[in-house]
């Protein structure tokens, strides 16, 4: 008998005399909180700006010129969009449109220089957007790969907290949570961005 099955043997052995028990959970979560529309899309914004993301407000009819602007700010000439998303989100924009599928190739994203989505839900206090994989945000590895996102937010999609925006999930679908551009950092606290994910999220902010 090796070590490993000396461990896990054990294991057996602890699991069979310590059957788990089924234990009530209590999820006595705060919810139901509100705040007036300025105060929770200022306090979304600050997070945001907190975790580096650059955030943009417009007006519905402003989306278009709003996206096409970052784009060209930035010089982001090859684009991949879900294949759901609203296409006059992208009217104004002229360059390579790739629409994505789940057909092509994971590493294939990586010529992507941006990726534009729609989200699911939002939460002001954490500043974190919601992804569902819903039609107009695609898979996962869509928003994942790209260097930029993109990410069109509405504002009455912004929930004050953590319990009110996941109680707007479906619990059976995929989701992604963002809180700014992707960043880790080494023991010494020295931060680096876009080891899993895009180092650049563009926030826009539909009122």
């Amino acid at each position: 008998m090796n070590s490993r099955d000396l461990v896990l043997g054990r294991i057996r052995d602890a699991i069979t005399l310590a059957p788990a028990v089924d234990a009530e959970i209590p999820r006595n979560y705060r919810t139901g909180r509100t705040l007036p529309d300025d105060e929770r899309i200022d306090l979304f914004v600050d997070r945001l700006v907190d975790y580096k993301a650059y955030v943009h407000q417009c007006a519905a009819t402003g989306i278009a010129e709003t996206i096409a602007d970052i784009l060209a700010a930035n010089a982001l000439k090859i684009v991949g969009i879900p294949a759901g998303l609203d296409r006059t989100w992208v009217a104004d924009f002229y360059d390579e449109l790739v629409v994505d599928s789940s057909d092509v190739p994971a590493p294939e994203l990586e010529r992507l220089d941006a990726v534009i989505t729609g989200s699911a839900v939002s939460c002001a206090e954490t500043g974190t957007i919601f992804l569902d994989a819903g039609p107009d945000q695609g898979r996962r590895a869509l928003t994942l790969v790209p260097d930029t996102h993109i990410c069109v937010v509405f504002g009455e999609s912004v929930e004050v907290g953590v319990p009110e925006a996941m109680a707007k999930l479906t619990p059976e679908r995929p989701t992604t949570m963002i809180s700014g551009p992707s960043a880790t950092s080494d023991i010494e606290l020295e931060r680096v961005e876009g080891v899993h994910g895009p180092r650049n999220l563009h926030v826009v902010i539909v009122s």
